[in-house]
């Protein structure tokens, strides 16, 4: 741990790893938030960390920002120095763009989220709003020592969003699609809320995959092998080069997370005349079910909407899961029941010039984004709204 700065009462340090702070101190600072989730656990950011997959050589330097009171851990920000904009779903590739054209450096820059992952939740964490105003001070005070151009905070709940901009950071509204259990007792029931069209396709959309010989197997972690896990990463690492990309996430960090944290995660596995085809993963805890990757050595109709929608929220309905968050974008999702959701992201830029042109842009981009979540509002696919919506 290496001391950077004092803040009244607290005791300021830059983690390099999580093991500095111990598992202990970290996971009893996620349990006192309220928007915690299991991607802020030590066991998903640790098996990031030291499986290579975000780290200083990938372009993901881990520099967690904690305040202390004595030994006891009471706040802290996952953050990093990051090097590239890759794997973080909040655009800012024409930031960037402008920078370099103006020969100025954007990279690095400090970047709070959760690599690869576009969920919210806590990024101020804090057992209690003096060491939440605390972290926020913290904050300032290292991105003004640091030099670097830029601090940007994605995906936080709306009330962490807030308190940032009144610390001087600029908002940034997105969009995302998530789905509702309104208490269904089976995926029927679910169907019977929507239009007919949108009923009458879905139906089809699931007999395509029937009348092609595929069969569905869902998977707890508590259950998967490493035999799945391998044949998890050849379906992930098969997307990826379908999309002429290279994949994030390697094999270890699949093995780490299938052993440290098995109870919050479920394969679905995809088999055709006795063979496995394709594979989803999904993360979840009591509240919640996130759909995260999904991959298939072969082609089929339909495959993928089984694989990562269907079958996730036949378990959601099984398991009286309330919630399923599909990932980032995507209006196809409305068409089989998910609702846009607002979702945040906070930036503090160094140079006046451009955090005025940026803090122009986003006014208008908030405005446009506005209009298009009424849009899609009007384009409800329920009969009648969800209770409570």
């Amino acid at each position: 741990m290496r001391p950077t700065l004092q803040n009244q009462n607290y005791r300021t340090r830059i983690l390099s790893s999580l093991a500095e702070a111990g598992q202990p101190a970290w996971d009893a600072l996620l349990r006192a938030q309220p928007d915690a989730n299991p991607f802020l656990s030590y066991a998903f950011l640790h098996a990031l960390h030291e499986s290579g997959s975000a780290c200083e050589d990938s372009g993901w330097q881990p520099q967690y920002l904690s305040l202390w009171q004595e030994d006891v851990l009471v706040a802290a920000l996952p953050m990093y120095a990051k090097f590239h904009s890759y794997g973080e779903y909040v655009f800012d590739w024409a930031w960037a763009d402008a920078y370099r054209r103006n020969g100025l450096e954007y990279y690095p820059k400090l970047l709070s989220a959760i690599p690869f992952t576009p969920v919210s939740g806590s990024r101020l964490l804090a057992v209690d709003e003096a060491s939440r105003a605390a972290l926020i001070r913290a904050l300032l005070g290292v991105q003004q020592a640091s030099g670097l151009s830029s601090t940007h905070i994605l995906y936080p709940p709306e009330a962490e969003a807030q308190q940032l901009a009144k610390a001087g950071f600029l908002l940034r509204k997105g969009v995302q699609f998530h789905w509702q259990n309104q208490g269904y007792a089976d995926f029927e029931q679910f169907l019977s809320t929507l239009e007919q069209k949108k009923r009458k396709n879905i139906r089809a959309e699931r007999r395509k995959v029937h009348e092609a010989g595929i069969t569905l197997r869902q998977i707890r972690g508590v259950d998967a092998s490493e035999a799945d896990w391998k044949f998890f990463k050849r379906c992930y690492d098969e997307t990826y080069r379908a999309h002429h990309s290279s994949p994030y996430l390697n094999l270890d960090f699949f093995l780490r997370i299938g052993r440290s944290m098995p109870e919050n995660l479920l394969l679905v596995v995809a088999e055709r005349e006795g063979k496995a085809i394709a594979s989803s993963l999904l993360v979840h805890d009591g509240q919640t079910l996130y759909g995260r990757y999904w991959g298939a050595l072969e082609q089929h109709a339909c495959l993928h909407f089984e694989t990562a929608y269907y079958q996730p929220l036949e378990f959601c309905i099984a398991n009286k899961i309330a919630a399923f968050e599909g990932g980032a974008q995507g209006e196809h999702k409305m068409a089989r029941g998910f609702l846009p959701q607002a979702t945040w992201s906070a930036h503090w830029l160094a140079h006046p010039g451009f955090a005025d042109a940026i803090e122009n842009f986003l006014s208008r981009e908030g405005k446009g984004m506005d209009d298009y979540v009424d849009e899609l509002n009007e384009r409800n696919p329920f009969k009648s709204h969800p209770a409570g919506k």
